[in-house]
């Protein structure tokens, strides 16, 4: 698919970051973003940044404010929404552009399965990414962690850049569940309001994170589901690597993944600008595992209540310690 048009739908940090990448090694990209991103980067161009200290510029990013225009003549859509809003795009795609390649680039597990339903026919690809995008001010977006996009496997434009790698693999389900694991996390560091290196240097965040990991692999095996592995170590390993004394866990978890001081998850980052999170995609999908197959979730149940409590109160995140967190 030489010369495809990208259209990027969702023009948040994982979309402008990715979508940035490929316009500016020269792919035609547009993006359908909102007005407040669409002015930022007007004004300023689209920058992204990573861990490893590439900086690119982007000075004219095409930002489309509607769907009609920015799906129009597109022949590859990257899905970038939050979950929540997967099933509203999907049907703007199926108006303007049913007969597009469409990749999710989405946390959670259902994203792809909610697209196809709505577009039927077009040719759907799941996809996982690794890496953690953080904004830095208007108009810049800072990869804060490392890893490349795993896609699903089939005919697909080369999306390879000089700072961003993508595979193709044929267990794309599996991949999703173990990101998933990693994924629970994110409400722990949204409730933290902690760098998530500051909070890995701390054993009882650790600690809290391998339980309810733990948890969450305990409903996945009642489920008969064996997630992949998407880090340097297996998933059933990942708890008893994060309960190691600080010092070991620092030396293995250096070859695991390479992560700076200003990467925090995308959860806090929702807390902070008073959106809706993605915590029912996330926790939510191990606990409806867990009603299904008559297992008990309390953790993952807890960090459900406490997300939706900081969404409801407005006030961004809640700075809570571990005490507070455990039931």
């Amino acid at each position: 698919m030489a010369g495809a048009r990208i259209t990027v739908a969702g023009a948040g940090s994982i979309g402008c970051y990715v979508g940035g990448l490929l316009a500016a090694a020269g792919h035609d990209v547009c993006f359908l973003a909102r007005p407040r991103i669409a002015q930022a980067c007007a004004q300023r161009g689209l920058r992204m940044t990573d861990y490893a200290g590439n900086d690119v510029h982007l000075p004219k990013p095409q930002m489309i404010e509607t769907p009609e225009t920015a799906f129009e003549g597109a022949d590859v859509i990257l899905v970038c929404t939050k979950s929540g809003d997967t099933a509203a795009m999907a049907r703007d795609i199926a108006a303007h552009a049913p007969s597009a390649q469409i990749v999710s680039l989405q946390n959670g597990v259902d994203n792809a399965s909610t697209i196809r339903a709505e577009v039927p026919g077009a040719d759907v690809r799941a996809a996982m990414v690794p890496f953690n995008v953080v904004p830095e001010g208007a108009a810049h977006y800072h990869r804060a962690t490392s890893g490349d996009i795993l896609i699903e496997a089939g005919p697909l434009p080369d999306f390879d850049t000089p700072t961003l790698a993508w595979q193709q693999v044929d267990n794309i389900e599996a991949v999703q569940w173990g990101k998933l694991l990693i994924n629970l996390g994110n409400a722990v560091n949204a409730l933290s309001d902690l760098p998530l290196l500051t909070q890995l240097q701390d054993r009882a965040w650790r600690g809290l994170m391998a339980d309810q990991m733990a948890e969450a692999l305990r409903v996945l095996s009642a489920a008969g589901i064996k997630p992949a592995k998407t880090t340097a170590a297996p998933p059933h390993l990942i708890p008893h690597i994060l309960r190691m004394p600080t010092p070991l866990f620092r030396r293995i978890a250096a070859q695991m993944l390479t992560i700076d001081a200003q990467a925090r998850s995308s959860m806090w980052d929702d807390l902070k600008q008073r959106r809706r999170t993605e915590i029912d995609a996330l926790q939510g999908a191990i606990i409806a595992l867990a009603e299904r197959y008559g297992r008990q979730a309390p953790l993952n149940a807890r960090m459900r209540a406490l997300i939706r409590e900081a969404e409801a109160a407005g006030k961004g995140p809640p700075g809570l310690t571990p005490a507070d967190i455990r039931p």
